[in-house]
């Protein structure tokens, strides 16, 4: 089967003109605040306890004998970051679908979580190669 042949590009011929892209607006890299920073490295010292609300027996049991629970933050924006750092300080990426969409809601992003879950995680593989090699 025979094809035609294909015309010869010359200066005179016109030049396909690509559809005009809209600009894309330039996304700011995901990042926190140092305060956001410091609570989720206080976050590391929480229990996973301190994420539920304690029962009256327990608060009454500790009100007798001293025991101070520590107290949620004021800014609920805070207390979700902190929740959620509690959460992939204990169990890495395993973060309970609720508070990640309380997470979202308080207006962070999901680049910021994966920043979070990212810097946490490179944090405990350090640490844990820096305990092997003290351990020998």
């Amino acid at each position: 089967m025979a094809s035609l042949p294909m015309p010869a590009w010359s200066e005179q011929a016109p030049r396909l003109a690509l559809p005009a892209r809209a600009p894309q607006p330039e996304v700011a890299p995901a990042a926190l605040t140092a305060l956001e920073w410091s609570i989720v490295a206080m976050a590391e010292k929480d229990s996973i306890t301190s994420l539920r609300e304690p029962s009256r027996l327990i608060s009454a049991l500790g009100s007798l004998f001293g025991v101070r629970r520590p107290n949620r933050l004021a800014n609920d924006r805070l207390e979700s970051l902190r929740r959620l750092a509690v959460y992939a300080w204990h169990y890495d990426w395993n973060v309970p679908e609720s508070e990640l969409r309380e997470f979202l809601a308080a207006g962070f992003s999901p680049d910021q979580y994966q920043l979070l879950q990212t810097s946490i995680h490179k944090a405990r593989t350090n640490r844990a190669v820096q305990n092997r090699r003290f351990a020998r």
